[in-house]
């Protein structure tokens, strides 16, 4: 995120509106909105990319903020960083992992217990002789 929003502030704002900063300020706080959301992701590290997750975590404004960005900034991204841009495109086809629902009522699903060791125990049964 941090690479699309350096080339989204070169191409919109220009040097002159960061005053000698990597980015200007509304780019910063989108940039600090972004991380944030990010560290308080339900899926965590496995989190997938953003067109294909369920869970949408941004605000409206933020959203149509990073739509821009990745609008601009995703075509140029194979140019000025053409790892972190085949990156993303393999995390883009890889599984999605169970959602943060699913996870949590597989964790609270009551288990099967065993039997209790206080249980009388079934007799044992003999084989029959055969009859005759």
């Amino acid at each position: 995120m941090a690479a699309m929003l350096h080339i989204w502030c070169d191409a919109q704002h220009g040097a002159a509106a960061r005053g000698g900063r990597p980015l200007c300020e509304a780019c910063e706080e989108l940039l600090a909105y972004a991380r944030q959301r990010l560290a308080h992701c339900p899926f965590g590290p496995a989190k997938p990319t953003c067109a294909r997750c369920p869970v949408h975590c941004y605000g409206r404004r933020q959203r149509q903020a990073v739509r821009e960005v990745m609008r601009c900034a995703g075509p140029r991204m194979l140019a000025r960083h053409p790892w972190l841009a085949i990156a993303h495109l393999l995390d883009g086809r890889r599984a999605l992992p169970p959602s943060p629902r699913a996870r949590r009522a597989a964790q609270a699903a009551p288990r099967a217990l065993p039997p209790a060791c206080d249980a009388p125990a079934a007799p044992e049964q003999s084989p029959r002789p055969p009859a005759g």
